[in-house]
């Protein structure tokens, strides 16, 4: 029967680490046996203690950190932390999103900003413990919005009737349905589509409830208008379950009714369910009566109470849940587009320091055109400053690889040439011609640095991502970003200042006669 070769494997194996250890064991009797010779016999000992321990000390220290990389990987673990557990419901999830505002607002500096954003995560916070169901009745200023709230609370709740523009805040009434456990908040927003500065505001005001809302309820008078099919489609990509009204349905037959009703359903299929078009009268027009009162029918609410008492029994809970995890990730975006911009500024800062100590260190010691690349692409503790303010460490070796990764880039790209033909040009109507070819390298020199650095701002911000077009597709955005007339002119007006005028200082003083004392 033939070996099978796993068998043959190990054999093998175990062959070559004895040899290596018989090989290990004479090389140490050997050097034990020169030491003796070279050495009192007292000393023999310590020496060969002291030897082995640093070698086992160095063997430590470079194995570490691919031990541990490895045992990350093992475990499926990239982060530095302990990773949260997955949330099992809804509520659990908002919570972990209000627990990562909690740290987002530690690292922003911006004490307006982060008051602000306080106030928007307490606010947050307290309706997760909230009881009533919030639904947002959403309309045109003479759609009948506040008399459809009239009607549903058989109360005068605001002013009906009168001009477009009359509820100017968002006001709120509760009401109860039986069978439902939650109270229902009804919000009354101002009418939106209106005129000016002021209608304007009141459409900002009443978009926010909007938000807000468990259930919205938009409210027409007729077919969708361009305008309110363009309010429609915003309400419905918020993500919260819509009810469109038509309303007024007294002022029209039966027909024209079953005709609007079917038209809408068209206009919104595939966005909301056909049944969440409801036709509604809030405050039917009075009939005259000869000779006596004029009558007041009532008004016509049981297809829309019965929708959306038929909603909020099924889907009042996953209504609620949802609007409050929609509310918590959408104020964790909020931070982190504040943390990014603070991230931004600091890393443009960075880039823009170290653009004027490559300028600096040309201008002081100018090197031959053919390192001028090297001289001018963005160094490894520049990469590594960039990396801590968006969070990421990096040792200097892999920054050194970043950094010459980016300089290779520039050269291929054509970025070195093409940069400095256009400093070259910008500066030779200005620069003295024995200063052109050193302004010219160094101001290269610090412009070619800024392109590399912000596009590694680019690299960091894309979590060490270049993108789909690469390394190469960065670099020439950046270049082209760069090399815009208005961004140019800022960074060479602020080089005259930086660079070229203490160059040209320093020419004029290496020029004048050396003084009385200096000649003796």
């Amino acid at each position: 029967m033939k070996p099978p070769a796993r068998l043959w494997l190990w054999l093998g194996g175990g062959l070559l680490v004895l040899v290596v250890i018989t090989a290990v064991l004479q090389a140490i009797n050997n050097l034990i046996w020169q030491l003796s010779y070279l050495l009192p016999a007292w000393l023999v000992g310590p020496f060969m203690l002291l030897l082995f321990g640093g070698g086992a000390l160095l063997m430590a220290r470079v194995a570490w950190p691919w031990l541990e990389g490895w045992r990350r990987r093992r475990r499926g673990d990239n982060s530095a932390g302990p990773s949260a557990p997955a949330p099992s419901n809804r509520q659990e999830a908002a919570q972990q999103q209000l627990q990562a505002v909690d740290q987002l607002l530690e690292r922003i500096r911006d004490a307006v900003q982060r008051e602000a954003l306080q106030q928007e995560r307490a606010r947050v916070a307290a309706e997760l413990e909230r009881g009533d169901l919030v639904v947002v009745v959403f309309g045109t200023g003479s759609a009948g919005k506040t008399s459809l709230i009239r009607a549903l609370l058989k109360d005068v709740v605001g002013q009906v009737g009168a001009a477009m523009g009359s509820t100017d805040a968002c006001l709120s009434y509760r009401l109860r349905l039986n069978n439902l456990s939650r109270g229902i908040r009804l919000v009354d927003t101002p009418g939106i589509l209106e005129a000016g500065e002021a209608g304007s505001r009141r459409e900002q005001l009443a978009r926010k409830q909007a938000a807000e809302a468990d259930l919205l309820l938009l409210v027409v008078d007729g077919d969708l208008r361009a305008a309110e099919q363009e309010v429609f489609s915003a309400l419905a990509q918020l993500g919260k379950r819509l009810l469109l009204v038509l309303n007024k349905c007294d002022l029209r037959g039966s027909e024209e009714e079953r005709r609007l009703l079917a038209l809408l359903r068209r206009r919104c299929k595939g966005r909301i369910e056909a049944d969440d078009v409801i036709a509604a009268s809030a405050a039917p027009q009075s009939v005259p009566m000869p000779g006596g009162q004029p009558l007041q029918p009532a008004p016509e609410l049981d297809a829309l109470l019965r929708r959306i008492a038929q909603v909020l029994h099924s889907d009042g809970e996953e209504l609620i849940a949802d609007n409050i995890l929609m509310q918590s990730r959408r104020l964790s975006d909020a931070g982190r587009r504040l943390l990014n911009d603070q991230r931004q500024q600091d890393a443009e800062a960075v880039v823009d320091r170290y653009s004027w100590i490559s300028a600096g260190v040309i201008a002081a010691t100018p090197l031959p055109g053919v390192d001028l690349l090297g001289a001018a692409a963005v160094n490894a503790q520049m990469v590594m400053e960039i990396g801590r303010i968006h969070g990421v460490s990096l040792s200097r070796a892999s920054a050194q690889d970043l950094a010459v990764s980016v300089g290779r880039t520039l050269a291929s790209l054509g970025v070195i040439k093409g940069g400095m033909g256009l400093i070259s040009a910008a500066l030779s109507l200005n620069v003295p011609a024995l200063l052109l070819s050193r302004a010219v390298q160094a101001v290269g020199a610090g412009w070619l640095t800024r392109v590399a650095g912000r596009s590694f701002i680019t690299y960091f911000q894309q979590d060490q991502d270049w993108g789909d077009g690469g390394m190469q597709e960065v670099v020439q955005q950046q270049y082209d970003l760069n090399r815009r007339d208005s961004a140019l002119q800022a960074f060479l007006s602020a080089a005259f200042n930086r660079v070229v005028e203490p160059l040209q200082r320093q020419q004029k003083r290496e020029q004048l006669p050396p003084r009385p004392q200096d000649r003796r």
